[in-house]
């Protein structure tokens, strides 16, 4: 197998690579649905070719067929890494759904105390974290309307995605001028560190809250997720078929406390058939509401 390093050709001198022809398209696809469980329609072929092409060029590849090779075996894991990055990183930003942020806030507003210990604790979960954007806003919703009821409270928040890369970002939590400017001024104050060349730092206390973690969402009913109060996941579902996105959900439901809430994005699922869930009445988000106990899961 050819061994993967990074060469950077001379584009000027460096030939188009060839269209990809149908077969080659649904190996391509079949090797994503494979590893990560998201397809790509036909309409979306250039967008795949374009990200292949921009690493190919990248390595000295020029055949799709020899680039597929190079991502088999244990030698090709690398290089997978920094493809799926490239394939699967969607567009995220702070606060970008304030209507679902607001549900969170009025969920923690509502949250009673332990009956033993007196406190309050939360749980939250941001599936498909990207480079941490969704994270950090949740863990400062949260923050806030803890802080404004001025209880002796606790919460993590665990952050998942399939990107390595994009969760590396997410633990350094240092993002440009640009991704906060948006933001309102007293949360800039309070959660961020000026640095040098127009960067910000998310300051220690939130970093120290939130758990990155690499997670593949096929694999949820594999993995140690322990009970959440909140589960957050939005612009993901529709990067897969319909009816995984219904298996996908059901297994997500059996991570929530009784009581707890799940919000998924806007027209990612219709006509969910799960008795663990009940839909919350909300015109401006998709959320479901975890109503069984949870000895009473189905198999």
């Amino acid at each position: 197998m050819k061994s993967v390093q990074k060469i950077m050709p001379d584009m000027r001198h460096f030939e188009p690579l060839p269209d990809m022809d149908d077969r080659q398209f649904q190996q391509w696809n079949a090797l994503l649905e494979s590893r990560t469980g998201s397809t790509l329609p036909l309409e979306r072929k250039t967008f795949l070719v374009t990200n292949l092409g921009m690493r190919m060029r990248e390595i000295g590849c020029r055949s799709y067929d020899e680039y597929f090779s190079m991502l088999e075996g244990m030698e090709g894991l690398r290089e997978w890494n920094i493809l799926v990055d490239r394939i699967t990183v969607h567009e995220t930003r702070f606060f970008r759904h304030p209507m679902s942020l607001d549900l969170v806030k009025e969920y923690v507003d509502s949250k009673p105390h332990d009956v033993d210990t007196g406190k309050i604790s939360m749980q939250v979960w941001s599936v498909a974290c990207s480079t941490g954007e969704e994270a950090y806003s949740l863990a400062m919703v949260v923050d806030q309307a803890f802080k404004k009821r001025g209880d002796e409270s606790y919460f993590g928040v665990t952050a998942t995605d399939i990107s390595p890369a994009s969760l590396n970002t997410g633990r350094k939590g240092i993002y440009s001028e640009r991704r906060i400017k948006e933001m309102d001024a007293s949360l800039r104050k309070e959660y961020f560190t000026p640095l040098s060349q127009g960067e910000y730092e998310i300051n220690e206390y939130l970093r120290k809250r939130i758990c990155f973690a690499r997670m593949n969402v096929l694999d949820i009913d594999k993995e140690p997720v322990g009970k959440m109060d909140i589960i957050y996941c939005q612009n993901l579902l529709i990067y897969f078929e319909r009816s995984s996105r219904h298996d996908i959900v059901k297994n997500m439901a059996r991570h929530l406390l009784p009581g707890g809430l799940l919000i998924l994005g806007s027209g990612e699922l219709l006509n969910l058939d799960c008795p663990e869930l009940e839909k919350i009445n909300n015109l401006r988000v998709l959320a479901y509401r975890r109503v069984k106990e949870p000895n009473k899961d189905q198999n």
